[in-house]
């Protein structure tokens, strides 16, 4: 499969329209992203990326028990797996974006 399931699309589709200043973009992966900078994606499997600054990022890896992504054999440092379970809680995965989309701000445009 080379993209991900239409409710996995349906569902993130879902939580980036609870989130301002955040749009759906890209065919081949779907992602948003924040003045050049990627905040979020869907990989060709479903599995969702989300980006967050190191110590949100350091906390949700511990509470969630879940790992920085890996994309085609490099870890990206920056982003997290979002596991099942919080991607399937609409509330919460809208609260983890939302931190994503402020702390993206932040960096310095492309």
């Amino acid at each position: 499969m080379s993209y991900p399931l239409p409710d996995i699309l349906n569902h993130y589709g879902k939580a980036i329209a609870k989130v301002d200043g955040i749009e759906l973009k890209g065919k081949s992966v779907p992602n948003t992203s924040i003045n050049g900078h990627m905040t979020s994606f869907l990989d060709k499997d479903g599995i969702m990326g989300l980006r967050l600054a190191p110590g949100e990022l350091a906390t949700f890896l511990k509470e969630h028990h879940t790992e920085l992504m890996d994309q085609h054999g490099r870890i990206m440092k920056e982003f997290a797996v979002v596991p099942a379970a919080v991607f399937n809680d609409l509330d919460l995965l809208v609260r983890y974006m939302k931190m994503s989309v402020t702390s993206t701000k932040a960096l310095k445009p492309k």
